[in-house]
């Protein structure tokens, strides 16, 4: 009767909202939401879904756990170095108008980031920067542009005097980043790319999907690509096979598309 319950759940949330949960990891998902509706007082995951019909705050919590909306600035920094110190510069040498974007940026932090190292090579006022979420109330945070200190400790300390505004232990992005990024709302999995991007990042979520999920993810996020472009995966996202993908390993969690 429980998997009755959840099964029946999923039907009701892609009939309802395009969310498809039976492609993502099963036990992880079921696990995570379990433990939701048990902490708001619902036996079934029926009423649950009845109950998140009728409350908005309770729609949005569930995504919230759906998302796992964990983010911060310069995630594991040596990447973003990378980023900053190799890839930027190779590619505005090539073309000064780069197209980037940051596919599930949850809260913003991601597409702040790209933002900041665009901005520091002078290379943001022509850049096009989108940043994507399918949860409302995480676009609305990034939007807001405010974290608290905890998100910005890995920023080296020249990007946080110049694009940061401190009050006590908040920190505001700066009007240049929040005019640049451009937020949407996305589902990966249902809706349709845009394309010619010089540079995607999507980082630790993909690892929440079932593997043929994935495999549609890596095919749609290479023909997003120019040829050349970069996708820039999590720490433990490694393609295993990138050349089925057309892409060919650039560096540690990066792949670029063939074609140059």
């Amino acid at each position: 009767m429980e998997d009755q319950d959840f099964l029946s759940f999923i039907k009701k949330i892609k009939d309802h909202t395009s969310i498809d949960l039976a492609l993502y990891k099963e036990a992880q998902m079921k696990r995570r939401l379990t433990t939701l509706r048990m902490k708001r007082g619902y036996t079934t995951f029926v009423a649950f879904f009845d109950a998140m019909m009728k409350d908005k705050e309770l729609f949005y919590e569930f995504l919230d756990r759906m998302t796992i909306n964990v983010s911060e600035f310069w995630r594991n920094p040596n990447r973003w170095e990378i980023v900053e110190q190799k890839f930027v510069p190779e590619m505005l040498r090539k073309n000064r108008r780069l197209k980037v974007w940051s596919a599930a940026c949850s809260t913003g932090e991601e597409p702040y980031t790209l933002a900041m190292i665009l901005a520091e090579q002078g290379a943001l006022q022509e850049a096009t920067v989108h940043a994507t979420d399918i949860d409302d109330g995480a676009l609305e945070k990034a939007r807001k542009g405010l974290y608290l200190d905890r998100s910005v400790r890995d920023v080296p300390e020249k990007y946080v005097k110049k694009y940061f505004r401190q009050e006590q232990l908040m920190f505001h992005v700066s009007d240049e980043l929040k005019r640049a990024v451009k937020f949407k709302k996305q589902n990966l999995l249902v809706d349709t790319f845009d394309t010619g991007y010089d540079l995607i990042v999507c980082r630790n979520v993909i690892i929440y999907f079932t593997e043929e999920a994935k495999h549609v993810l890596y095919q749609k996020f290479a023909k997003a690509l120019k040829p050349g472009g970069l996708l820039f995966v999590g720490s433990t996202e490694q393609i295993f096979s990138p050349a089925q993908y057309d892409l060919e390993a650039a560096d540690t969690f990066f792949y670029r598309k063939k074609g140059v």
